[in-house]
């Protein structure tokens, strides 16, 4: 072995939910068998970013496909489709849609992947406004969303178990800072994704979700209102985490989602 080959060192690595390694090969074979494939990710990681276009042009390339984002709002959804039919450039696109700050980098090969092959691409979440009326004034401030606007998120009311790990989790997290109300709002988010994705997803229809892995980990979140609508649709979730040695998967990840991607810790995020 010579010394440049001696020091290569991975960026990242595959493992299934019970920490055995994956090969690449597996991995795309695995995200394929899906109807819908929620790619979780820690979003300044450029290694996910990376690995999420991958997989949306091998899926592009498999047979129908459905692509669909946390990172974009419902009520955008009129103009990332002129955006998508070439009617509007990105400068108006960036402009006239409330694009996340890091849309240039990280979301637009993916939304520019949709318009080169003539894909959907969906605005899977609520607007920001509801989520945070919601997150002062629980379920009860959707009571007055005008009719026209209730299109844009799931249908009222809102199922919502207090009780899940992930719900449960998050408000120890926020400490002194969390509420219940706070929690409603994730759950609107989440219904709201499940909600969209639902109305794309169908047998021989693949639908590529890109969000923050918290809103898909340990089977919860989106999955949760996606199993209790369709139980048929086969989901495959993937997790993004970071650790210093990509040898083993720590222990606390197993299980976090389908297909964990482990990022060496030492690769910088992104803006």
């Amino acid at each position: 072995m010579s010394v440049a080959s001696a020091q290569l060192r991975p960026a990242y690595a595959l493992f299934d939910a019970t920490g055995k390694k994956m090969s690449h090969k597996q991995f795309l074979r695995t995200v394929a068998s899906a109807d819908v494939v929620l790619f979780g990710e820690q979003h300044n990681n450029p290694i996910a970013h990376w690995l999420q276009l991958v997989v949306a042009r091998d899926l592009a390339a498999r047979g129908p496909l459905v692509m669909g984002a946390e990172m974009i709002e419902a009520d955008d959804q009129a103009t990332l489709d002129a955006y998508l039919r070439g009617e509007i450039d990105q400068a108006a696109f960036d402009t006239l849609a409330r694009l996340w700050k890091n849309h240039a980098t990280d979301y637009a090969p993916l939304v520019d992947l949709a318009k080169e092959k003539g894909l959907p691409f969906v605005a899977c979440n609520v607007p920001r406004r509801f989520a945070r009326a919601v997150s002062k004034g629980g379920f009860a401030a959707l009571d007055t969303v005008p009719a026209a606007q209730l299109q844009w998120m799931a249908p009222l009311p809102i199922p919502f178990d207090a009780t899940l790990p992930g719900y449960v989790k998050m408000l120890e997290m926020l400490g002194d800072h969390g509420t219940p109300d706070v929690v409603k709002a994730q759950a609107l988010k989440d219904a709201t994704m499940a909600h969209f994705i639902a109305q794309h997803a169908r047998k021989g229809v693949r639908f590529l979700h890109f969000n923050g892995s918290y809103h898909s980990d340990f089977h919860e979140g989106i999955v949760w209102y996606l199993q209790r609508a369709h139980p048929e649709l086969k989901v495959v979730t993937i997790a993004t985490v970071v650790q210093g040695e990509l040898g083993r998967l720590e222990g606390e990840y197993r299980g976090q989602a389908d297909i964990i991607l482990c990022v060496d810790a030492a690769i910088p995020g992104s803006n």
